[in-house]
């Protein structure tokens, strides 16, 4: 499974990057909205995303918007502090799942095993 993940903190990024590696999936990384689609142009859609709301240049939210030009029921995760209720609803207007960091890494693997699962992605065998 592919994983695309985009975070501007180099930090966050790692730890994400670590973590799905570990649980023995392919990883995308980048460190903007646009370095991601440079990234997907280069190497392919990803299975899943995992995206950084406030990015500078391109946040995660059209970063979605412009990865679902190329495929439509790409599930999503959507990390952030923030966390008002209009940030949430924008975060699931735009039809990603909104997780609150902080997070665990616990936490992010069983969403992406629902998202991918919910998508029909591959099956039980490749859940984190």
């Amino acid at each position: 499974m592919r994983v695309l993940v985009v975070d501007d903190d180099r930090d966050v990024r790692d730890l994400i990057v670590r973590s799905v590696r570990s649980a023995g999936c392919d990883v995308l990384a980048a460190d903007s909205g646009p370095a991601a689609l440079n990234a997907v142009d280069a190497h392919g859609m990803p299975d899943v995303a995992v995206l950084d709301v406030a990015m500078p240049e391109m946040d995660g939210i059209e970063l979605l918007g412009r990865l679902r030009e190329r495929r439509t029921d790409l599930p999503a995760v959507f990390l952030s502090v923030l966390w008002s209720g209009p940030d949430q609803a924008r975060m699931r207007a735009a039809g990603g799942v909104p997780m609150r960091k902080p997070f665990t890494t616990d936490r992010l693997h069983a969403v992406l095993t629902d998202l991918v699962g919910a998508g029909g992605q591959p099956g039980p065998q490749e859940q984190f």
